[in-house]
């Protein structure tokens, strides 16, 4: 891949910034939703996460992730916050069982597939954190099977919708260039 020789940028560069950028605008309006349940979210910026893993790879996932992380936390104010920290713990268990499962995607693990386990991690991330460090209560670990069965649900959910933006023929269009 080519840089701009005034700026050293490339197009995949340029990919993964406006990638971030979308990422950290979704989670910007999800933050602004109300839930049922405090800090439960359908993780909508995921599908970023993903769609830059099934189209630029790990790596580029890995960079879309860190820089919605630390940029919405940053535009919310919760830089350092137990919130950030929650959120990093999720990122890092999701960037991981992704690394995991990326080479059995997309021909064994597809999108669905990459979403859930996803959704699980992030969820089981941030609840080990929150137990071993913010709320070391024993009674805790009765909260984790709900907690999981959302991320089931949400995971599913966004799971279906990258699959619907990657078949889209516009997404399609620039994958292949």
């Amino acid at each position: 891949m080519s840089a701009d020789p005034h700026t050293g940028i490339t197009r995949h560069d340029r990919a993964i910034a406006a990638l971030a950028a979308i990422a950290i605008g979704i989670q910007i309006l999800e933050a602004a939703i109300p839930s049922p349940v405090p800090g439960l979210k359908p993780g909508l910026a995921n599908i970023i996460t993903l769609i830059a893993l099934l189209t630029l790879g790990w790596r580029a996932a890995v960079a879309v992730t860190l820089i919605r992380v630390v940029g919405s936390s940053l535009l919310l104010g919760t830089l350092l916050s137990p919130t950030f920290w929650l959120s990093i713990a999720g990122a890092v268990a999701t960037l991981a069982i992704l690394a995991l499962l990326r080479p059995l995607a997309p021909r064994h693990v597809g999108p669905v597939g990459l979403a859930i386990a996803a959704a699980m991690a992030h969820i089981t991330g941030q609840f080990l954190l929150a137990w071993m460090v913010i709320i070391p209560h024993p009674n805790l670990p009765f909260v984790l099977p709900p907690l999981l069965l959302a991320a089931l649900i949400t995971g599913s959910l966004t799971g279906i919708l990258t699959a619907h933006v990657l078949a889209d023929p516009r997404i399609q269009r620039h994958v292949r260039h």
